[in-house]
């Protein structure tokens, strides 16, 4: 939060004038037909003459309700049985749209600041522009057209295309920014409805399958499918008040106070079902390397009409990605509502309570996955110094690798010897460095160890190839209570900074430091999905964006995700750079505001709010 809040303020410097285009573009982003509202015009489609009547129109959300009639139960339900997108094709969809949205903010944005007014150029400055060489912009790969969204066949229909929307008149009385938070609200309801038809999917088409029940053991079955019929029942309940809530009016009043409750009491069910995921993914594929008949019985039922030729597997991780996509989706919201305004409160309460939720689905698969590491790498290790416990429940692996230690204990005169180097094996874990040598029957001999907290690490200077990609690394306190030294080459740059990155993170990277404040962070989005390879790394999910806070010449890049604030290293070639400083600070603006939950200024507001609720009681 300190780098979030310290943006915040070079944020709000940026020119005010640049909301106006941002906005425009957010509308092509959720889908919103050319001319459907304008900011500078009263009312969809109307002329000069009609102006002053609309502007006698009811403008607030309040005053509008009471114009508004409830929509039809039947319609509404109607439209919820006729989503023709499973939850998958739905979310690749809208994702997307999203950085195809980005981009062109982008390119309209970069093409303004190129062209200079006119009038302003002497001529002696239009021949040399003429001379000059135009730059080319960067090289884009073309991502999948993006039509299922706004394709009639699709069956998938925004807020304002409803016919009862476009009937009633209401897109003429409510502010563009109004429409963007209904539909902002729509696609929460919508995108619910295409989660319970994938998830029903899993236990009508799979789990329940005669020959499934069969071939399963129970035991096999309890870990496949897990308690996937707990959570289908609270999607079921969610939906069904989330369809009352849209039947009350056509103008949804909010949706995050049902978001709210429910993840509060009773999204407990994602936690169980995420946590079994580990077990889950080795079950599964022992099932299809040992069980032929299981094998082919996934195969036949994939190739139903049903899954849109979709795998199981992406059937199974269906829990864990709707929860995820949830706090997004009232992240998209929280954007959108009026400042300090009940409904932003609200916001701010569904987005906590999710957020504590995705929390424990993480940690509850990384406590699993952990606890089976910690225990693997304590029987490969021996103890040349006295013997350091491994096994914690507080403790867990960071990154692991072989490095190269220069020999002598004078390294800086040894550079005539005839072998510079010796492999040395290092373990760290959050809180503690082991250095070890391997040794044959893939043990680990320890020779070395120290706290996390005291080490540090530093980047020699350009000394030539032999030392390139050399770095010093200090333990201040070692296994001997003594300050130790070693020089370690790493086999290429991006290993080398991933190490220091390691072993110090509080130090200075190449675009910010952690204790300054924050100016203009560079920044990308995730163009194509990453699975982390490695514990230092972060996994990245399409449209995710990210701060740059280091990066390497071989193609690495050291961000953090701005929607939750975790770091980590990832390929560039997954991302793409967000050129545009006015979008950049946008971002941090809007990112800043859906974390205001952790200013604790807020939250003692909140518990006085509680307090005095209490003592009217």
């Amino acid at each position: 939060m300190e780098l979030l809040a310290a943006a915040f303020s070079a944020a709000c410097a940026v020119d005010h004038d640049s909301s106006t285009s941002e906005s425009d573009a957010r509308d092509s982003a959720a889908g919103h037909l050319p001319g459907s509202e304008s900011s500078s015009t009263p009312g969809n489609g109307a002329t000069p003459e009609e102006w002053p009547a609309l502007a006698d129109s009811p403008t607030t959300l309040t005053e509008a309700l009471r114009m508004i009639h409830p929509i039809p139960a039947d319609s509404w339900r109607n439209l919820i049985e006729q989503i023709g997108l499973l939850y998958q094709e739905y979310r690749d969809k809208s994702t997307l749209q999203e950085i195809e949205t980005r981009r062109q903010q982008d390119a309209e944005i970069q093409d303004s600041t190129d062209g200079s007014p006119a009038g302003e150029d002497t001529p002696e400055e239009e021949e040399e522009e003429e001379e000059e060489e135009p730059a080319s912009p960067p090289v884009r790969k073309a991502l999948p057209q993006i039509c299922l969204l706004s394709n009639p066949h699709s069956r998938f229909n925004l807020w304002q295309d409803l016919p009862e929307i476009r009937s009633s008149g209401v897109l003429e009385i409510l502010q563009p920014e109004e429409i963007k938070l209904q539909e902002a609200m729509f696609e929460l309801v919508t995108s619910e409805a295409s989660y319970y038809k994938s998830l029903n999917l899993l236990v009508s088409h799979f789990m329940e399958n005669e020959r499934m029940r069969k071939l399963l053991h129970p035991s096999e079955a309890h870990i496949l499918f897990s308690n996937v019929l707990d959570v289908l029942a609270v999607s079921e309940r969610f939906l069904l008040e989330l369809e009352h809530r849209m039947e009350e009016n056509i103008v949804i009043s909010d949706v995050c106070d049902i978001v709210y409750r429910y993840a509060a009491d009773h999204f407990s069910v994602y936690i169980t079902y995420v946590s079994n995921q580990t077990y889950q993914e080795r079950t599964y594929k022992q099932l299809l390397q040992e069980k032929a008949a299981f094998r082919e019985l996934i195969a036949q039922l994939e190739l139903d009409p049903k899954c849109k030729g979709l795998p199981f597997s992406s059937f199974l991780i269906l829990p864990f990605q709707r929860i995820t996509r949830l706090k997004l989706l009232v992240q998209n919201i929280l954007k959108r509502v009026e400042e300090s305004s009940e409904r932003e409160c609200t916001a701010l309460d569904a987005h906590k309570e999710l957020e504590m939720v995705v929390k424990a689905c993480n940690e509850g698969v990384r406590k699993m996955s952990r606890t089976e590491q910690m225990i693997s790498i304590q029987k490969k290790m021996e103890f040349k110094i006295k013997s350091v416990p491994i096994i914690s429940h507080s403790r867990w692996l960071l990154k692991q690798g072989e490095l190269q230690q220069m020999s002598g204990p004078k390294t800086s005169r040894t550079l005539r010897t005839k072998k510079l180097f010796h492999e040395i094996y290092l373990f760290l874990f959050n809180d503690l460095l082991v250095i070890c040598r391997q040794i044959p029957g893939d043990k680990y001999q320890v020779f070395d160890s120290a706290p996390r907290g005291l080490l540090r690490v530093e980047e020699l200077e350009d000394q030539g190839q032999t030392l390139a990609n050399v770095f010093i690394l200090r333990l201040l306190e070692n296994a001997d209570d003594r300050e130790a030294t070693y020089m370690l080459k790493a086999s290429s740059q991006s290993e080398m900074k991933r190490w220091m990155t390691s072993l110090a993170p509080n130090r200075r990277t190449k675009f910010v430091s952690f204790t300054s404040r924050l100016l203009d962070c560079p920044q990308v989005q995730c163009v194509h999905p990453y699975v982390a390879q490695q514990p230092d790394e972060l996994t990245l999910e399409l449209a995710d964006i990210l701060n740059i806070l280091d990066k390497t010449d071989d193609g690495w890049i050291f961000g953090e995700r701005l929607h939750d604030q975790e770091r980590g290293w990832f390929p560039s070639s997954m991302t793409e750079e967000i050129l545009n400083p006015k979008i950049r600070s946008q971002n941090l603006k809007e990112c800043f505001r859906v974390h205001k939950m952790d200013d604790p200024q807020r939250s003692q507001n909140k518990d006085r709010r509680k307090l005095g609720s209490r003592n009217r009681q």
